[in-house]
């Protein structure tokens, strides 16, 4: 009978990351979820992966700079081990600047992501050129920031998966727990543990998204209207999303995606005639604190969290998998103030 070191459980993008890292360090790693990989949010389509902007700077924004600037190094391992391709790209990001006002705002981001970005990344004010892939702008100025980057969010799981079966992981339907255990069990965890608790933990958070055809491969994500725009690797551009948080169904889309297509074709017109090919939606885990729910569960020795991706889950899960297996395997806490599992018990 084998025997493991951890069970992780939940196979969305923070337990397949987790068990990834986990796995690269020698860890004997099961993975048990009964609906399968990224069967939740982590199946989606959109996978932005943007930063916060450069000011009012806190630890949540910190551990994401972190994160996106791990990222590269992380899918390169994953690809290279398992031969999937996971669609990343840092080829940056484009948004419209809409009044005066908005111009002077960018500017001073622009200076103080020099001090906070250092060399990793900048934060620019150019000049809109009326190229196909722009969005529009009032004021014909736009930012241009090299620190956004895209990855496929269901071709990411798929390519973790195949990663981790190279390391003799596999995802199971069940299993019964050994060694430590990490709790990655998105919404669902999130209302198990507020059947227990005398608030809510968290809940979840409704998003829609479409699929154009229109290939657009290489070109930076654009951020305009409040709708992400990804050109993704296979000739595809993701459009998304909404924020539910009253719904009726889960997996329904509704007039509200009409919506959503209807600005990102007003914003860019290259894409007003792109046929959508598929829709989607999916309920992504928000925790109480809104930042990502990491460390060890109280009261529950051996066991640990990690849950709360929220809209950001794909971007964070680099740091997240490395600093969960420090704690897991060797003790080591560097979760900081506001992710921690406390924070929102």
């Amino acid at each position: 009978m084998a025997s493991y070191d951890l069970t992780v459980r939940g196979a969305g993008i923070f337990g397949l990351s987790v068990a990834w890292v986990a796995a690269q360090r020698g860890a004997r790693v099961q993975v048990v979820d009964p609906n399968g990989p990224a069967a939740g949010s982590s199946g989606g389509i959109v996978g932005a992966l943007a930063p916060h902007v450069p000011e009012n700077w806190n630890a949540k924004k910190a551990f994401q700079l972190e994160s996106l600037l791990m990222a590269e190094k992380f899918w390169t391992e994953v690809e290279a081990t398992g031969g999937g391709s996971a669609g990343y790209a840092r080829n940056g990001r484009l948004q419209p600047i809409a009044d005066g006002p908005a111009l002077a705002l960018a500017q001073g981001r622009s200076a103080s992501a020099v001090a906070l970005w250092a060399d990793n990344a900048v934060w620019d004010v150019v000049e809109a050129t009326g190229a196909d892939w722009e969005p529009n702008s009032p004021t014909g100025w736009l930012i241009h920031d090299t620190l956004s980057a895209l990855v496929h969010p269901r071709q990411g799981c798929a390519a973790l998966v195949k990663a981790l079966a190279v390391k003799g992981v596999h995802v199971v339907g069940d299993a019964a727990d050994q060694g430590a255990i990490i709790w990655a069990t998105g919404v669902a965890g999130l209302e198990e543990m507020t059947k227990n608790h005398h608030r809510s933990i968290g809940n979840g958070v409704k998003g829609q998204a479409a699929l154009l055809q229109y290939d657009a491969r290489g070109l930076p994500q654009l951020f305009a209207g409040g709708v992400h725009i990804i050109p993704h690797h296979d000739g595809t551009v993701a459009i998304g999303s909404t924020s539910e948080r009253l719904y009726a169904s889960p997996d329904e889309n509704d007039a509200q995606l009409d919506d959503v297509i209807a600005k990102a074709r007003a914003a860019v017109p290259a894409l007003a005639d792109a046929p959508v090919i598929a829709r989607w939606a999916g309920v992504r885990p928000r925790a109480r604190s809104r930042a990502p729910m990491l460390g060890a569960w109280p009261d529950r020795p051996g066991q640990f969290i990690a849950n709360g991706g929220f809209k950001i889950g794909f971007g964070m899960a680099p740091k997240v998998a490395h600093v969960m297996t420090d704690l897991i395997l060797n003790g080591i806490d560097a979760i900081p103030a506001g992710f921690r599992v406390e924070d929102n018990l």
